[in-house]
């Protein structure tokens, strides 16, 4: 199973597997009701039928999505607790910079012992802000750029 430290790219026979399994799952996408897969063991031929909530299918969904493209996949829960250098690997940042941004209160933390914690929820609330923010800038500049005539 991968993990935030050690992700596991998928082989070759898996992403083919979620190629197939995402091709067949997109044409079954509910509206908002719940989504009922049918599951079947290979082994033993047991079946369970399993009620997914729309959350949970367009969140298989999504993984299928990356799986099938070859990138690893990564589950974390909202109220993880993050090292520095895993909290700076998801902004894609240096550990550096992402301690620059705890200690001038961009990003809350607490401490456990000499250790700086980061809550996953937390990090998430300030690239979402990054995003906007940036849209903003991205919107400005083109309105700049409109009125400049400069053919962007």
């Amino acid at each position: 199973m991968a993990t935030l430290t050690e992700p596991r790219l998928p082989s070759t026979p898996e992403v083919d597997a979620a190629r197939a399994a995402l091709e067949q799952l997109r044409d079954l996408h509910p509206g908002s009701a719940p989504a009922s897969i049918q599951l079947r063991a290979s082994e033993d031929g047991a079946e369970a039928v399993v009620n997914l909530p729309r959350a949970a299918f367009d969140l298989l969904i999504d993984m299928l999505s990356q799986l099938a493209s070859g990138h690893a996949v990564t589950v974390v829960p909202v109220h993880a607790e993050l090292t520095t250098q895993q909290a700076a690997d998801l902004l894609n940042v240096s550990r550096p910079f992402l301690i620059s941004l705890l200690e001038s209160g961009q990003v809350p933390f607490h401490r456990v012992g000499n250790h700086r914690r980061v809550r996953f929820q937390d990090l998430m609330q300030y690239r979402r802000q990054q995003v906007a923010d940036s849209k903003v800038a991205m919107t400005a500049l083109a309105a700049e750029a409109e009125r400049l005539k400069l053919g962007y």
